[in-house]
């Protein structure tokens, strides 16, 4: 009698709720990869409901890169991009009118990664040589275009392959001389036997961030308080993985499309988790931006050629829906 009357009781508050009781705003994320562990904050909403808490029923459409993620949004088929700045950098020198709005990682993740005995130790040790990337819209290629711009060579100096998402093996057995990855896709090779490696990180040379969510301008005006919402949402999962990557790593299992050892799962959300992290995010929380190197990032890129107009930051960076 009790526990019906407790369940009954539940059932009479959740209908009750303001945010529960309408219907939910549908948002969805257009992601740069497939579903994988490091994101499992996202992928964890059946789960845990962050999203749901805030009256928004999420969605995910994977992607290949940077660059695709922005095209998804572009279409209709997602409201949100996860994306990186060299991708965002590019669409806006292509004219599109866009705004991020909240800083995934701060911290840049890419890198070159090369088996010792091809001695590639250095941005200008690439010339001549054949590199694998993710995709040609991935932020592996883009960030592989600013170590060569950075010694004065350019990708007419190498030769590019498309090698897939987290994919190793064209480097270990010998098919390209190095490849362009991520810190979490480099534990990965490392555990299918990539050996002994020189790592050349991007941040070395330009610590911009890896991931930002970005809008359209049009939508971002006239969906600010949907979006505080998501931003919200996403702040408490990506604050919950940080203090709970255990559980993640758990969840992971049945969530990601390459979780199957919990272990695994546990290394890469640890290392995504650090990369979520940085100075500015410790001061003012999760989120926020460093506007002045994003700033210093759009500049390299105009220096480097990769993109021909001046990029004003301070107009295309948002931070006025972040959570406090």
């Amino acid at each position: 009698m009790i526990l019906r009357s407790l369940i009954a009781f539940t059932a009479l508050v959740l209908a009750s709720s303001p945010i529960l009781a309408q219907s939910l705003d549908k948002v969805a994320v257009a992601g740069w990869s497939k579903p994988i562990s490091e994101i499992t904050n996202l992928l964890a909403e059946p789960d845990k409901g962050f999203f749901k808490a805030q009256g928004i029923d999420l969605g995910y459409i994977p992607g290949a890169g940077g660059g695709s993620a922005i095209t998804n949004m572009l279409s209709g088929a997602a409201q949100v991009a996860f994306t990186d700045p060299a991708s965002f950098y590019r669409a806006l020198d292509w004219g599109e009118k866009l705004v991020a709005i909240y800083n995934i990682y701060p911290q840049n993740v890419f890198n070159v990664v090369s088996p010792v005995d091809r001695g590639i130790k250095t941005p200008a040790d690439l010339k001549g040589k054949t590199i694998g990337v993710y995709s040609l819209s991935s932020g592996t290629r883009q960030n592989l275009q600013v170590l060569l711009h950075q010694v004065g060579l350019t990708e007419a100096d190498v030769t590019i392959k498309v090698a897939g998402l987290l994919n190793f093996a064209p480097v270990i057995q010998g098919q390209v001389d190095a490849t362009a990855a991520t810190d979490t896709g480099l534990y990965v090779g490392k555990l299918k036997g990539l050996g002994e490696v020189n790592v050349i990180n991007v941040k070395d040379s330009l610590n911009v961030p890896s991931d930002m969510f970005v809008v359209t301008k049009a939508y971002y005006n006239a969906n600010k308080p949907l979006l505080r919402r998501f931003l919200v949402a996403y702040r408490d999962s990506a604050a919950w993985m940080i203090a709970e990557p255990e559980e993640a790593a758990k969840i992971a299992i049945n969530r990601s499309i390459n979780g199957r050892n919990e272990k695994v799962n546990l290394e890469i959300i640890k290392i995504r988790n650090i990369s979520a992290q940085s100075e500015t995010t410790k001061a003012k929380g999760l989120g926020h931006f460093d506007v002045g190197l994003l700033q210093k990032g759009a500049d390299t890129f105009l220096a480097l050629g990769l993109i021909k107009a001046k990029l004003e930051i301070t107009q295309v960076v948002k931070s006025d829906l972040i959570p406090e």
